[in-house]
């Protein structure tokens, strides 16, 4: 009987805030003296309707059919922002109509609960015409940024379309957003948010990252679509007593002239419980996967299936490092990925869009003579640096690496099947096998696929593991043949392989083992059988 009664409570309760949520009160923004005009600066309209909504318990904004331009507005506890169907928000093309908040965005929401954005209709920040004043200012001396003259306008200087920090109940569905002139959406240290269904444009200019989650909790994105000039969905964490925790991830088509699903860079707290499902990944300059911490930030619990990718630079890049300051070394753990199909070209990914991913240069002072064996990390290089050369090199395999006594542990790659083009060649830059010890930690550098430089492998190269799975795998070439190793495993405690398929006859050794202790090698299929397929250094 007293499961009855509570039974009966609950349902009464929810029929109230049925009624009580049918019953709050939309707010137009045209009431409030909004103009779909293309000249009128609508923010002090819009915020009037959000304050009244607010003010009242909560309500709908509501913004019609039009265009409606507007600098930084800020959403309130209890509001929903809906944007009807053929409805505009567009951002101000004029640097200045975004003072006066936290971080320069377009729509600013600051210890907020209960908040949404939702409908049909587009918010477009006008990327493109907020750099171009940003510049004019920047000449003019009425906006300061640092090295703007040698590399662009820093973050800060530049606009995000949403910047939530510290809110709880977020919801963000159905809408489009475009353009922005630095990272698009940006959730710092926000819990329970929800963002499902959204389209997602913006290839506008350097940093346009789509989806950032900084420190966040409780976090679900789905059946989204992101076509970004950065990252496209990329986990953060910028405090060192903070973290992201529980992130699910489904059914997302992601395009990117960086990363398609990146973890780090920016990693001084940590990431844990992180579930993705069901991407599709294509035209993407760097990794269809990145897993990285560098800052002294933990990372474990990562769960991935389902990815499928064409046209990527790289497939999987797993990666701990150490550009921290101080003694803290990140770590990473728990790793599980399945279920994933990659398609490498010999190509740049993304040549053609708008903003490509910078080529890669050595850093300055660094001139090769191409008499010598040399191990440089190469960045992506965006500064007018009339003296930088580039860095020629073969197709990136993809990479799991920790660093010396501070191994990447327990990683599980399942059902994995990654193809490359191939096609490299020796002239374009050749690493021997006799000097992997001379490769690169760069453990201080920026991570990413290539930052190990040339490497002396086409599919994988493994370094500083404790504990790895591989079970039914496939490296592939489609095209050309390679004349590098296909795999390497170099200071590997605890490899276990089950059913490795290469299908490769002229490269050989087809797998290098260096320093791998504690190993179970069943189910290799490595080209034809000469004996010399594995070579154990």
């Amino acid at each position: 009987m007293p499961t009855m009664k509570y039974t009966v409570l609950s349902l009464l309760f929810s029929v109230f805030l049925a009624t009580a949520f049918g019953q709050q009160k939309t707010y137009n923004i045209t009431a409030f003296g909004a103009i779909a005009n293309g000249a009128t600066n609508n923010a002090a309209f819009i915020q009037q309707a959000i304050d009244e909504a607010s003010r009242n318990g909560g309500g709908t904004v509501v913004v019609p059919k039009g265009i409606f331009i507007t600098g930084s507005i800020e959403l309130r506890s209890g509001v929903e922002l809906h944007l009807s169907n053929g409805a505009v928000i567009q951002g101000s093309s004029k640097r200045k109509d975004y003072d006066g908040v936290k971080r320069p965005s377009l729509i600013v929401a600051v210890k907020q609960h209960h908040i949404s954005i939702t409908g049909k209709g587009t918010i477009d920040g006008q990327g493109r015409e907020v750099v171009k004043d940003i510049f004019k200012r920047l000449e003019e001396g009425t906006l300061t940024s640092k090295d703007w003259k040698t590399k662009r306008p820093e973050e800060n200087t530049r606009t995000n379309l949403f910047y939530f920090e510290e809110c709880s109940n977020i919801e963000i569905t159905g809408i489009t957003c475009k353009d922005a002139s630095s990272w698009v959406t940006h959730y710092e240290r926000c819990r329970n948010l929800t963002i499902d269904s959204i389209k997602l444009e913006s290839t506008a200019y350097w940093n346009n990252d789509g989806i950032d989650i900084v420190d966040c909790k409780n976090v679900r994105i789905t059946n989204s679509f992101i076509n970004a000039a950065d990252d496209a969905i990329c986990l953060k964490s910028a405090r060192r007593n903070d973290y992201c925790d529980s992130i699910y991830i489904d059914n997302c088509t992601l395009r990117s002239s960086a990363n398609a699903f990146k973890i780090g860079t920016g990693s001084l707290g940590g990431f844990k419980n992180i579930t993705v499902r069901n991407l599709t990944v294509y035209d993407t300059y760097r990794s269809a996967i990145a897993i990285e911490t560098v800052d002294g930030g933990f990372l474990e619990n990562v769960d991935i299936r389902n990815v499928r990718a064409k046209n990527t630079g790289n497939a999987i890049f797993i990666k701990s490092g150490h550009r921290n300051e101080d003694a803290v070394y990140s770590s990473i753990k728990n790793i599980f990925i399945k279920d994933v199909t990659v398609e490498v070209p010999l190509g740049k990914p993304d040549a053609g869009y708008e903003m490509e991913g910078p080529l890669l240069k050595y850093p300055k002072g660094i001139v090769p003579d191409g008499k010598k064996v040399i191990s440089v990390s190469p960045w992506n290089h965006s500064s007018k640096d009339p003296t930088a050369i580039i860095y020629e090199h073969n197709v990136f395999p993809s990479a799991i690496g920790g660093l010396p006594n501070h191994p990447v542990k327990n990683v599980v790659l399942e059902n994995i099947s990654i193809s490359y083009e191939g096609g490299a060649s020796k002239q374009v830059n050749c690493f021997p096998l006799d000097s992997l010890h001379l490769i690169t930690e760069a453990e201080k550098d920026y991570p990413e696929f290539s930052m190990f430089g040339e490497l002396p492998s086409w599919g994988l190269f493994v370094r500083h593991v404790e504990g790895l799975q591989m079970k039914n795998i496939k490296l592939l070439l489609y095209k050309k043949d390679d004349f590098r190793t296909a795999m390497v495993f170099d200071d590997v405690n605890g490899l276990q392989l089950n059913g490795i398929h290469i299908p490769v006859k002229n490269a050989l050794p087809v797998m290098v083992l260096k320093n791998v202790r504690d190993k179970s090698l069943q189910g290799i299929e490595l080209g034809t059988k000469t004996g010399k397929e594995i070579r154990i250094l």
